[in-house]
């Protein structure tokens, strides 16, 4: 299999999946589940697929495998994700029965001050001013170190192949050409997507000169540390190699070059932010729903509210409810709503403000919350678990962040609103799991010099409001908006990987994803096409932090019957496309019984699976 061509493996799952298409029954899915016996990735393009098949054929482990594929995927996916940006990850290891959360997200820089974008009107949603530390190649080191198996050279080799040269796609080429007067804008934005002056077309080889060289760089690094340590093992030689690799990104020239680049272009970026920044390995955080447990990253991203709503809607019949009936969206809308206003009273960086973890995430708060759901009328008020509740002290929650609040919002242009985001999932042949959401430095994104490494714009995810527990703060994370799902049924090993793009849409999206499983027993490919909804009652994680009480955004696949009741019930309706619903998950699964390996992806966007 080493020996086929790169592109070959694309082609041939291409061919499989629309045969297979035309032999499935009416009235299922657009698109089959994938199967296989040995691993299973379900991710953003053919590219990403291919990267971390790769590595799996190679006799790589789900770890090596997702690495590779997330490290691909900024090369292949700059239209939502880039070498410069950030990562949200859950793995799960088999053999030690261990899920581990992979903090991976980007502070903000030292010089990063409330005072200083107040007296600017507030944070670009793009620029160099909206950058956050570059935090994925961190974090996707220290995964591969503690519990991969293979080299960096190994992991990188795909995104090197890419960096090289790849076809350019339809999507992509649009996307440049509609995006093509804010990309010049950027600093190195027309040297690294426009380089003819123009949008590539498709089918045309793309190809990042100055990022090859950055990665091959980072490959030297490794190498020139291997043969210096090879006296002390294989092993020692592995971790010399990686600490190489990361040294070379965050304490030598890469971040060197980036930090003098900031600087002449009046950005607030370092040397030294990247010096210091150490992404981190966490415990994630879970919930049981009726005999599933559930598992989610911390609090400084928008995970655990997706686990509050589980808390709350385990209280009801959803199955006898009806999968998109009335009472089921009108249900899931109003939980959702209890479990997102929290997110935005109390979820904030750790580091930096007290989060009441422990009693958000308890059964005894989730009845409380639930008996505030009223079965016929939407509510328009948003409704914050009180500091009592929760066991803070009286005043140190705040109220939430409305559209008149004194802090400034920048309205951000159309050709600038975030693209937002990719998503991995991968099993292996072991039984791991890996699930990640990278995301940072879409188009039109400020290109780092000749590194050939595009710079996140997360600064635009903080507040400016004072007592905001995602108030900027010097060294502080944004409240991220990315979460990587892994569940299981209870007694078993994790059995599902699914994640997705969609900004605040995500966590909504895949507790649909998720109940559409556990509760109605979709296929795979049933629960990520299935029609959607979600609610804008909700603090806007970017452009203006909007606040849209009520509001309700449908597919048109839902029927109007349905739409007509949620109306009746108070919910102000916003109808979309029949598949134009903002997120577009992938999903991996394991059976335990047999091995088999699944997974499923959306097509309401470019998403991919494949299984062998």
């Amino acid at each position: 299999m080493r020996n086929v061509p790169l592109m070959a493996i694309c082609s041939l799952a291409f061919l499989c999946l629309a045969a297979s298409v035309e032999q499935l029954p009416p009235g299922k899915a657009f698109r089959p589940v994938v199967r296989g016996t040995r691993g299973a990735v379900a991710a953003g393009n053919p590219l990403t697929v291919e990267a971390g098949l790769r590595l799996l054929r190679q006799g790589g482990n789900a770890v090596d495998a997702g690495v590779a594929a997330t490290f691909a995927a900024a090369v292949t996916e700059f239209s939502h994700f880039g070498m410069g940006g950030e990562a949200s990850v859950l793995y799960y290891l088999q053999r030690e029965d261990r899920v581990v959360a992979v903090n991976a997200d980007g502070p903000a820089p030292a010089l990063a001050t409330p005072d200083l974008f107040l007296e600017k009107g507030g944070i670009p949603a793009t620029g160099i001013l909206s950058a956050t530390v570059p935090a994925v190649v961190d974090g996707l080191l220290l995964a591969l170190q503690e519990d991969g198996t293979v080299t960096f050279q190994e992991v990188i080799a795909p995104a090197i192949e890419y960096a090289d040269g790849f076809p350019m796609s339809e999507f992509l080429s649009g996307l440049i050409d509609s995006r093509s007067e804010a990309i010049r804008q950027m600093p190195g934005g027309e040297r690294t997507f426009l380089p003819s002056g123009k949008a590539p077309e498709p089918g045309q080889i793309f190809r990042q000169p100055d990022l090859a060289r950055t990665l091959r760089g980072m490959v030297k690094a490794e190498s020139d540390a291997r043969r210096a340590s090879w006296r002390k093992g294989r092993r020692a030689m592995r971790a010399a190699g990686i600490d190489a690799v990361r040294d070379h990104f965050y304490r030598g020239p890469v971040a060197a070059a980036i930090g003098k680049f900031s600087e002449a272009t009046g950005g607030l970026l370092r040397a030294s932010d990247l010096a210091s920044y150490r992404a981190r390995l966490e415990e994630p955080h879970s919930v049981t729903y009726r005999d599933w447990e559930v598992h989610k990253v911390g609090f400084w991203s928008q995970g655990p509210a997706m686990l509050q709503s589980l808390n709350i809607l385990e209280g009801y019949p959803l199955k006898g409810m009806g999968v998109n009936s009335a009472d089921y969206v009108h249900t899931v809308t109003e939980a959702m709503k209890l479990a997102f206003a929290d997110r935005d009273r109390y979820y904030g960086d750790p580091g930096f403000v007290s989060v009441p973890a422990e009693a958000l995430l308890s059964k005894g708060y989730a009845e409380k919350r639930r008996a505030l759901i009223d079965p016929k009328r939407a509510s328009h008020e948003i409704r914050p678990g009180s500091a009592e509740q929760v066991g803070l002290a009286i005043g140190a929650a705040r109220a939430l962040t409305r559209p008149d609040d004194p802090a400034p919002a920048v309205t951000t242009p159309p050709d600038h609103l975030p693209l937002g985001t990719t998503c991995i999932n991968i099993a292996d042949e072991w039984g791991n799991l890996w699930s990640a959401t990278p995301s940072g430095a879409w188009l039109p994104s400020v290109v780092a010099g000749d590194t050939g490494v595009p710079l996140s714009q997360r600064m635009q995810a903080f507040s400016l409001a004072e007592g905001h527990p995602n108030r900027l703060a010097p060294g502080k994370m944004p409240r991220y908006t990315l979460t990587p799902t892994l569940a299981r049924r209870a007694g078993e090993r994790p059995t599902l990987a699914f994640s997705t793009p969609g900004l605040d849409v995500q966590d909504q999206t895949l507790l649909q994803v998720f109940l559409n499983i556990a509760e109605f027993g979709m296929t795979l490919q049933e629960a990520v096409e299935s029609p959607r909804f979600d609610t804008l009652h909700l603090e806007e994680t970017f452009d203006q932090h909007r606040v849209r009480p009520g509001e309700l955004r449908v597919e048109g696949r839902i029927a109007p019957d349905v739409i007509e009741d949620l109306k009746g019930r108070g919910h102000v309706i916003e109808l979309i496309g029949d598949w134009r619903h903002a997120s577009a998950p992938t999903i991996v699964s394991i059976d335990r019984v047999n091995g088999v390996k699944s997974a499923a992806a959306d097509p309401r966007r470019d998403r991919y699976a494949f299984a062998y």
